[in-house]
């Protein structure tokens, strides 16, 4: 991959997060921020573009195990938020790719330091934080407030909550469409 589109795709993250964070932030003056979170996503549903918050050649597992079906930790992590946001009355994103990638994200930090910590922040020192366990998944926000900066678990009150609070095998095997 050329310096260009990593950086392009640096930067896509950096909107991404920006985007999702602006959501909880009030808006300064009357400059407006907004995001295609659906072409945002189809970027971040891509492997490489988890590597921004590892050190450059970290092992990856793209979550899946063998060809065709979900790894282990992959489908735990599908069961777990499938089942969080039933027992909190939670719904994931209307876009599906952006549950998909933070499940994803979540399956591979699973994988690499124990605990699935949160996928959409970043960290000095990941060991350090998994220990703390304040952004492990559930994080403390989203426990004590329902408060769920990656919109993977979201209340009816939010203006991205969809209607699914399953996702299916397929929808997290298959990688976003490229945008036309």
């Amino acid at each position: 991959m050329g310096w260009s589109a990593c950086a392009g795709r640096r930067c896509l993250v950096i909107l991404l997060l920006l985007g999702i964070a602006h959501g909880f932030l009030p808006t300064p003056g009357r400059f407006h921020f907004c995001l295609n979170i659906s072409l945002a996503s189809a970027w971040l549903r891509q492997r490489d573009c988890f590597d921004l918050a590892v050190a450059p050649g970290t092992p990856r597992n793209s979550g899946m195990g063998i060809i065709g079906e979900l790894s282990p930790t992959m489908k735990a992590m599908q069961k777990f938020a499938e089942k969080y946001c039933e027992i909190t009355d939670t719904y994931f994103c209307s876009d599906l790719d952006i549950t998909a990638t933070v499940i994803k994200g979540l399956a591979i930090h699973k994988e690499e330091l124990g605990a699935p910590l949160c996928p959409c922040r970043h960290y000095e020192d990941k060991v350090a934080e998994v220990n703390l366990a304040y952004w492990n998944c559930p994080c403390v926000p989203m426990r004590e407030r329902k408060e769920c900066h990656c919109m993977l678990f979201l209340t009816k009150e939010n203006p991205f909550v969809g209607k699914d609070q399953k996702i299916s095998d397929e929808h997290l095997k298959e990688p976003a469409q490229a945008m036309i």
